[in-house]
């Protein structure tokens, strides 16, 4: 089984859509959306949830105001500041509050209680290229990276259970935990770099942390005739940091016109140049992870 993880260093790379148009391409597959806190790959799948699950998230305190005497020593202990005062009493704000439990281990009169968050879910869906593993976490979770690394297992229980030989996962953008979970023990990275200044910058930083785990790249860069010294930076950079470029798409409103339709590039226009480029880059990966 080779799992594949595809990054972007920041959003709005078109790497989505990519790894979309790779789902019309590979098969025998199974795609997980590691981008729990902002999901999208199941717009261009159109998902078919065959099960649901509830992803225990972080501890939220809260405060019971019939009990609350209004003494303030969860408000003066609180280092995050999630405790505020309001009509003589105090309130947590969920979105401040870390779940440390400080406050509800200070109240002398035991008013503040904390739960673990049932707000996130993660599901197995049925599309019409293979099975989905993907999640959804509610405004303001927290402990994405842990999910990340679930509905990962999960995808590799899935492919398991079905002989499936490759797992594909949509990472997030950035270099933060979510980024990490996503592709430790991964086969190899294919990194979607957008031609513009914050693109490359980005791309950079991914590169570091993926090369921290001895992980190989191939990388595509998209939209590159936006910016063609950018592209020329982007090819010299990959150059010297012996990463195969596997293609250079240029801007082209079919990914818009595509995801309007609720379809792949490949299967909206399979005779464009775009899903060429694609289709030719999809190729050069396979033949990079199988040898």
């Amino acid at each position: 089984m080779i799992e594949i993880t595809i990054l972007s260093g920041k959003g709005g790379t078109g790497k989505t859509s990519i790894t979309a148009a790779l789902a019309s391409l590979i098969d025998n597959a199974v795609f997980c959306d590691n981008d729990v806190d902002a999901a999208d790959l199941h717009l261009l799948l159109q998902p078919q949830i065959e099960s649901s699950h509830t992803f225990i998230g972080a501890r939220v305190a809260t405060i019971h105001t019939e009990q609350c005497n209004a003494c303030g020593i969860c408000f003066e202990k609180c280092r995050f500041g999630a405790i505020h005062p309001k009509n003589g009493k105090y309130e947590v704000n969920p979105f401040q509050c870390e779940g440390c439990r400080l406050c509800e281990r200070v109240c002398p009169e035991n008013a503040i209680t904390t739960e673990q968050s049932t707000r996130n879910h993660w599901f197995i869906s049925a599309t019409r290229f293979g099975k989905l593993v993907h999640a959804q976490m509610a405004p303001g979770e927290e402990n994405s990276g842990k999910l990340v690394a679930l509905i990962r297992e999960k995808a590799r229980e899935t492919a398991k259970a079905q002989n499936n030989t490759i797992i594909i996962n949509d990472g997030p953008p950035g270099v933060g935990c979510t980024a990490i979970s996503s592709i430790t023990g991964t086969k190899h990275v294919l990194l979607v770099i957008e031609a513009t200044l914050s693109g490359l910058h980005d791309a950079k930083r991914v590169v570091e942390l993926v090369k921290g785990f001895n992980i190989p790249l191939s990388a595509i860069i998209n939209k590159y005739d936006l910016n063609h010294n950018v592209t020329e930076e982007t090819e010299a950079f990959l150059n010297s940091e012996n990463i195969p470029l596997l293609g250079k798409i240029p801007f082209d409103p079919i990914f818009t016109n595509a995801m309007l339709e609720g379809k792949t590039v490949i299967e909206y226009d399979s005779g464009s140049e775009v899903s060429r480029i694609i289709t030719e880059a999809c190729k050069l990966l396979q033949n990079i992870i199988t040898t």
